[in-house]
């Protein structure tokens, strides 16, 4: 993927979470989602941050926010259940 779209994405996703009021998951999603993503084929391990492969994001920033859904078809992540 090219960074433009990385961008694009990141940007587009950014803006949902902000839309929603920032709202980010529990911390046992959040920490199911960590678990998923480190067995997952896809992750790409960073020096310092592992993103995902498929849309670029920051695992660790990407998995916080409630918002976001695991981009793999199907997805690996539960569904978050909205209130």
């Amino acid at each position: 993927m090219n960074i433009f779209k990385l961008s694009l994405q990141f940007a587009k996703e950014a803006a949902n979470y902000v839309k929603s009021g920032m709202s980010n998951v529990s911390v046992d999603q959040y920490e199911e989602r960590l678990k998923i993503c480190d067995t997952c084929p896809n992750k790409v391990e960073g020096t310092h941050n592992d993103s995902c492969g498929l849309c670029g994001c920051n695992i660790a920033v990407k998995a916080k926010w409630s918002t976001t859904k695991c981009p793999d078809k199907p997805a690996r992540w539960p569904e978050i259940k909205k209130k």
